[in-house]
């Protein structure tokens, strides 16, 4: 909808949370240096507090022109071309950052981290903050695509089954209505759900 609508769509979302991903982990990505996890956690917090601000570095403000500190040199994840779907992406520079060693242990993080941000958008939606929904959502889908990585899914197939499935089941819906004589807007969203269920349980 918002893509018909011009706003946004699921590859921008993406994009903007790899780009993001970058930018919060200097230690991996970039030149910086770390004592431990506190350090790693503390920078985060700043990166996070100084993007929500409206600035991308830290220690400096917005419109305050160039940084002084030289250029960053070639990033681990900037052979991942921007030009593929972003799921695949996301999946991409994911496997890259695990490969030094930034990921979890098992899928019980990510399956968390999904939670966590899933619950951050319920919060943003509740408060009605729509400036934050692109990036909330974006959040979601990237933790989403995380999980996947650790069940060994690949996050494209499984939106196109889904998508399938979906299409599949609206179908039986629609036959429904043609085989009693109604138009969709007729039936009702209670009989609709009615025949919802029984296209799932039609498919077992």
């Amino acid at each position: 909808v918002a893509r018909e609508a011009g706003s946004f769509d699921i590859d921008e979302v993406i994009r903007g949370l790899v780009e993001k991903l970058i930018r919060r982990h200097p230690h991996v990505f970039g030149t910086a240096q770390v004592a431990g996890s506190a350090e790693v956690l503390r920078n985060w917090e700043a990166i996070k507090q100084a993007e929500r601000a409206g600035r991308t570095d830290p220690g400096g403000s917005a419109g305050s022109g160039p940084p002084s500190a030289p250029k960053a040199p070639p990033s681990l994840l900037d052979g991942v071309g921007r030009g593929m779907p972003a799921l695949t992406r996301a999946a991409k520079v994911q496997r890259r950052a695990a490969k030094v060693g930034f990921d979890w242990s098992d899928a019980e993080g990510p399956l968390q981290k999904l939670a966590e941000e899933v619950q951050e958008l319920r919060e943003v939606y509740r408060r009605g903050e729509r400036e934050r929904y692109e990036e909330e959502l974006g959040d979601v889908l990237f933790a989403a695509v995380n999980v996947a990585r650790f069940l060994q899914v690949d996050p494209e197939v499984a939106l196109t089954a889904a998508v399938d499935k979906f299409c599949r089941r609206f179908a039986y819906i629609e036959a429904a209505a043609r085989q009693a004589g109604k138009d969709l807007a007729e039936m009702g969203l209670a009989e609709m759900d009615r025949l919802w269920e029984e296209a799932k349980r039609a498919e077992k």
